[in-house]
């Protein structure tokens, strides 16, 4: 079951900061020392001092950093910076952002979530994780205890009958509005009315969760109450360690983008078309598309229109060409992945990873497999091209919401970096102390 629930967020008090977007920012995953740096000089109250603390040259330990996370939430709380709301609440958060030439309104709301291991219950991941965020979240949430950044979790709601009683409450209020660094505009408002909750939390009780983003965080989350648990200070059932903030948008919600995630590969040296085409050629069609930055977004715009799986984009520094390579024979992912389903080995970024990087171009191999960096444009790639920052650029379709549900139902993890949900959440709308 999931089990949600209303509660007392802590927000900014915008009569003492002013406007939310000085004082809020992205998740810690998508900032930069220089970005962190902007933040910081935005507003002395930006919540980068909380999710992301920067070292100092005089920190004497490197968990100084988040002792003063810490002591600035304290501050601040002590100072009425923040406030909680004054009952508890689920709070709608629109997000309204355009794409491809496009406007969207991601609709959800925010609530707590029971925490459930994997495979235990409703909440299921669909990406694997790496263990140094998890560290680095963990010691965070052991010195503020709060959820500052919440979970994105996606549920089934065909005709959105679940954040249906949630809109109707809030259509004649005013939202609290913050726009980010890319110019999406997040709305957020707080329903309290008992009603609204209820429906919510019945309509939702039977239906799974999977993750979309924030997979770090939500484990974080259960290692955090398993050592209150381990250490006797875990106040029973009902305790708020035993919960997480989480974002909920209904899966068929018509403002849920999944954008694609390219690789850029190191440890190909040399690597050329014509060699390329070569060592793919027992597996797929490879045809040429050109040669520079135009041919990179033609080739996109191929796999973008092909709109399956099997069909990838490559451009070789070596030459400066681009190609498209469709799958022809897929079957030695049996061998390859033999613990896999299917559905996992039919994704772009599976047979990315285990047919082409890392079985037909290991002759091309420099001495260890290539490795990987991640960018979400075709523009991204081509500056990455034109600075010489990779050996073989690789255009990857991104995976779509039925795969997310078919490969999380099995338990299966996705590889990492499979999929990105645009925009990312704002830190700093609501928090949810513990």
């Amino acid at each position: 079951m999931a089990q949600v629930f209303p509660f007392s967020g802590l927000r900014y008090d915008v009569a003492q900061v002013g406007d939310l977007s000085d004082v809020t920012c992205p998740p810690y995953d998508v900032i930069d020392a220089a970005f962190q740096t902007q933040l910081y000089e935005r507003h002395p109250c930006n919540v980068i001092r909380l999710e992301l603390n920067r070292d100092e040259p005089s920190d004497e330990s490197a968990d100084k950093k988040y002792e003063r996370a810490a002591e600035f939430l304290k501050t601040w709380l002590r100072l009425g910076v923040l406030r909680h709301e004054p009952e508890d609440a689920l709070y709608v958060y629109h997000q309204i952002f355009d794409w491809g030439g496009e406007s969207y309104t991601r609709r959800g709301f925010l609530g707590r979530i029971r925490l459930e291991r994997f495979g235990e219950g409703k909440v299921y991941p669909h990406e694997q994780t790496m263990s140094g965020p998890k560290a680095d979240r963990l010691k965070l949430l052991q010195y503020t205890k709060t959820n500052l950044s919440p979970i994105f979790g996606l549920f089934p709601d065909t005709n959105g009958a679940v954040q249906l009683p949630l809109e109707q409450n809030i259509s004649r209020r005013p939202p609290a509005e913050a726009v980010d660094h890319l110019g999406v505009r997040h709305r957020l408002w707080a329903v309290t009315d008992h009603n609204a909750i209820e429906q919510v939390r019945k309509l939702i009780w039977e239906k799974p969760v999977f993750i979309a983003d924030g997979h770090h965080r939500y484990e974080t989350a259960i290692n955090y109450r398993d050592s209150l648990d381990a250490a006797g200070e875990l106040e029973g059932p009902d305790a708020s360690p035993n919960f997480v903030m989480m974002h909920f948008v209904g899966m068929s919600d018509p403002g849920l983008v999944i954008l694609p995630t390219h690789r850029l590969a190191t440890g190909l040296t040399g690597l050329t078309f014509e060699r390329l085409k070569e060592l793919l050629s027992p597996n797929f069609e490879v045809e040429m598309v050109g040669h520079g930055p135009a041919a990179a977004h033609e080739t996109w715009d191929l796999i973008d229109a092909e709109g399956g799986q099997g069909v990838l984009g490559f451009g070789t520094q070596g030459d400066n060409a681009w190609c498209l390579a469709r799958l022809t024979d897929g079957s030695p992912m049996k061998e390859l992945a033999p613990d896999q389903s299917e559905e996992w080995r039919e994704l772009g970024v599976s047979l990315l990873h285990k047919l082409v990087l890392e079985h037909l171009l290991k002759p091309a191999h420099a001495g260890s497999p290539p490795k990987c960096t991640y960018v979400h444009l075709v523009g991204e790639v081509t500056e990455a091209q034109s600075q010489g920052r990779c050996d073989l650029a690789c255009l990857v379709p991104p995976a779509q919401i039925e795969h997310v549900e078919q490969i999380a139902e099995k338990l299966e993890k996705m590889p990492p970096k499979s999929t990105y949900f645009y925009p990312k959440l704002q830190t700093g709308m609501v928090f949810n102390q513990l």
